[in-house]
């Protein structure tokens, strides 16, 4: 409605209100147990954590001044910790402060910012992590100078939506300008140097020409194309292949498929499975390629 359809806003704020009361939306929201987690974890590897729940009702618009979000965010702020989660020096560490890892703050970021939390400590210490080539990596800290693509895609994410919730920086948003263009240097899926295609993710093995939803902590095109959609700016023809990948994919419908479904268990199902037409696929692709040819 709001990105295809164009419809009034008391419409969208209509319908944007059941997300918390009907659906995908509610049932996410009732498993929530009474210590503030999900999964019982603030995160976890099977992605039904506290973390990746947030992310969903997210995605789906869950509006944050709504009664049902606010209580169950609360619970979060208010009894989430990180024991047991991540790094030991961060057991004591309330949710919305992070842990040291950029791809899992760039995630707690995003959500925090999005349901209005105080996420400024998990911006300075990702500020602080930006690598020479302008993007971020969880391997720096064992050594390694080059950044990801998946992580570089989540801290993005978390500095737009913490520029959009409170205004930001000057130095976030100059951070996270540097960041965009070390994705655009590379047309988001080609290697700077060569020019040829990065084929396999090398870290999960993961194609990024190959979509998914959710994406979680990977990168893929469309997850980059949807990262400018909502940044605006400009038309930059470094986007233009990457948006003929995405145009060629429907179906004979118009459909575009879930390509791929990372393993782990979902808290509530999303689409019909990998291999069958997706409405988030087909929704995120259809409203990049809207933007696109609007600002072309």
């Amino acid at each position: 409605m709001r990105n295809l359809t164009d419809a009034p806003a008391d419409e969208i704020r209509a319908e944007r209100a059941r997300v918390a009361t009907e659906g995908a939306g509610a049932r996410l929201l009732a498993l929530q147990g009474p210590d503030g987690r999900w999964g019982g974890a603030a995160w976890n590897r099977g992605w039904n954590s506290t973390m990746h729940v947030l992310l969903l009702l997210r995605d789906m618009g869950l509006d944050p001044a709504s009664d049902q979000a606010r209580r169950a965010v609360g619970l979060v702020r208010e009894r989430v910790t990180w024991l047991g989660c991540g790094p030991r020096e961060c057991d004591g560490h309330a949710f919305f402060e992070g842990e040291v890892e950029p791809c899992i703050n760039g995630q707690v970021g995003a959500v925090g910012a999005y349901f209005g939390q105080d996420v400024r400590g998990i911006v300075d210490r990702l500020l602080a992590g930006q690598l020479p080539d302008g993007g971020w990596n969880c391997e720096a800290a064992k050594g390694s100078t080059r950044s990801s693509f998946n992580t570089t895609i989540c801290v993005l994410e978390a500095l737009l939506e913490y520029e959009q919730a409170v205004g930001g920086s000057p130095e976030a948003t100059k951070a996270r300008l540097r960041g965009q263009e070390y994705l655009l240097e590379r047309r988001l899926f080609r290697r700077k140097s060569t020019g040829e295609a990065i084929e396999r993710d090398r870290k999960g093995g993961a194609v990024w020409t190959r979509f998914a939803f959710p994406t979680w902590w990977h990168y893929d095109v469309l997850r980059g194309i949807e990262y400018f959609r909502r940044a605006g700016g400009g038309p930059d023809q470094r986007l233009a292949e990457a948006i003929d990948l995405v145009a060629s994919k429907p179906d004979d419908d118009g459909r575009w498929p879930l390509e791929t479904q990372y393993p782990g268990k979902m808290p509530v199902e999303t689409d019909e499975g990998e291999g069958r037409p997706s409405r988030w696929n087909t929704l995120r692709a259809l409203r990049v390629l809207d933007w696109y040819a609007e600002r072309d």
